[in-house]
C-alpha cells in the first residue's frame, strides 16, 4: 500500500494533561452533537472515577451526563440499544477489566450489528476507559486487552500515548458512525504533553505516527510503551544505533503502510506492548511485516512484552512483569 500523506499541521500548541485533553475532547463533542452523551459509574456527581469528566455534569446536566450502578452489562446495553436509535452514547468504563461484564452487548450486539443488518443498523458508540497495568492493583485490573479487541470485525480500536493523541482520537471516535473502543492508560492520565489548540483539531483513525526516525531499526509501540521505547531509543542513539519509533495510535484498522515503509528503510522489526505475549499485538504487527516486506528483513521480528503471568500485586514482582527500555534496548542489540 502507498504510504498516507504527511499529517496535518495544527500550528500553536499548550501543554496539558491526557485527562484534560480527553475531559476537551468529550466537552467539544457534546457541545457540538446534541445527540452524544456520557454514561458510566461516577462520571457525573464525582466528576469521574479519574476525574476525566470533571465539569461535565455542571454544563451539560444530568440527562447527558448520567451515573449508574455497578452494572456493566446493564447501562452497556442499554448505551448500544441508544445507538441503534440514533443516539452516540460515550461509555466509560471505570477499567477496561471491568468491560469483561458488558462483553456480549460490546461484541454481539454492538460490533456484529451492522454487518448482521445489511447495513441497516449502525451503532455509533464508544466504549472507554484505563486500559493495561495501572501501579499496583493486581491481576483483575491490570490486562491489557489490546488484542482482545482488535480481533473482532465491526470495531474499531485505539490506543492514545500523548495528550494530542487522547484529543484527536476520542474526538474521532465519537464522531465514527461505528463502535470504537478507546484504551487509555491510568498512569498516563496525569502527564503533560503539548497539545494543539486548534478548535477543529481532530486526528484520522488509523494512522500512525512516526515519533523519532531512524535508519538502523523500527520500534511500534502503543500507550505508554510508547513512552518506553522513546527511552529505549534515546540509550541506543548513545550507543550509535539510530531507531525509529513508531506510536500506532490505532490497533484496528492497523497502519500497516507506515510499518512496511519503516521496514523497507531499516531492516529490522521490534514491537514493544505492555500486554502478554501469544496472540499479541506484537504478533500480529510481525506477521503483517513478514507479508509484505520479508525480502527487506535482515534479521527475525522481535517482541518485548508483559511477562505471561496474571499480574503480580507486589511491587517488586509487577516492576519485573513489564517491560522498561533495557528489555527493548536488549531485544535491538540482538537484531543490530
Amino acid at each position: 500500500a502507498p504510504a498516507a500523506a504527511p499529517e496535518k499541521e495544527w500550528g500553536e500548541t499548550a501543554e496539558i494533561t491526557v485527562r484534560e485533553a480527553l475531559r476537551d475532547a468529550m466537552a467539544a463533542e457534546l457541545r457540538r452533537d446534541p445527540d452524544v452523551f456520557l454514561i458510566g459509574e461516577e462520571v457525573a456527581q464525582y466528576q469521574g472515577a479519574y476525574k476525566v469528566s470533571q465539569g461535565l455534569l455542571d454544563e451539560f446536566g444530568e440527562k447527558r451526563v448520567i451515573d449508574t450502578p455497578i452494572t456493566e452489562h446493564g447501562f452497556t446495553g442499554m448505551a448500544v440499544g441508544a445507538a441503534f436509535t440514533g443516539l452516540k452514547p460515550i461509555v466509560e468504563f471505570m477499567t477496561m477489566n471491568f468491560a469483561m461484564q458488558a462483553i456480549d452487548q460490546i461484541i454481539n450486539s454492538a460490533a456484529k450489528t451492522r454487518y448482521m443488518s445489511g447495513g441497516q443498523v449502525s451503532c455509533p458508540i464508544v466504549f472507554r476507559g484505563p486500559n493495561g497495568a495501572a501501579s499496583r492493583v493486581g491481576a483483575q485490573h491490570s490486562q491489557c486487552y489490546a488484542s482482545w479487541y482488535g480481533h473482532v470485525p465491526g470495531l474499531k480500536v485505539v490506543a492514545p500515548w500523548s495528550s494530542a493523541d487522547a484529543k484527536g482520537l476520542l474526538r474521532a471516535a465519537i464522531r465514527d458512525p461505528n463502535p470504537v473502543v478507546v484504551l487509555e492508560n491510568e498512569i498516563l492520565y496525569g502527564h503533560k504533553f503539548p497539545c494543539p489548540v486548534d478548535e477543529d483539531f481532530i486526528l484520522p483513525i488509523g494512522r500512525a505516527k512516526i515519533e523519532r526516525a531512524g535508519s538502523d531499526v523500527t520500534i511500534v509501540a502503543f500507550s505508554i510503551m510508547v513512552g518506553t521505547a522513546l527511552e529505549a531509543a534515546a540509550i541506543l542513539a548513545e550507543q550509535g544505533i539510530e531507531a525509529e519509533v513508531i506510536n500506532l495510535r490505532t490497533i484496528r484498522p492497523l497502519d500497516t503502510a507506515t510499518i512496511v515503509e519503516s521496514v523497507k528503510k531499516t531492516s529490522r522489526l521490534v514491537c514493544v506492548e505492555e500486554g502478554w505475549p501469544f496472540a499479541g499485538i506484537g504478533a500480529e504487527v510481525s506477521m503483517q511485516v513478514i507479508e509484505h516486506a520479508f525480502d527487506y528483513l535482515d534479521a527475525p521480528p522481535a517482541r518485548v512484552a508483559g511477562a505471561d503471568v496474571p499480574m503480580p500485586f507486589a511491587a517488586n514482582l509487577e516492576k519485573l512483569a513489564l517491560p522498561n527500555p533495557a528489555w527493548v534496548v536488549d531485544a535491538v542489540r540482538k537484531l543490530v
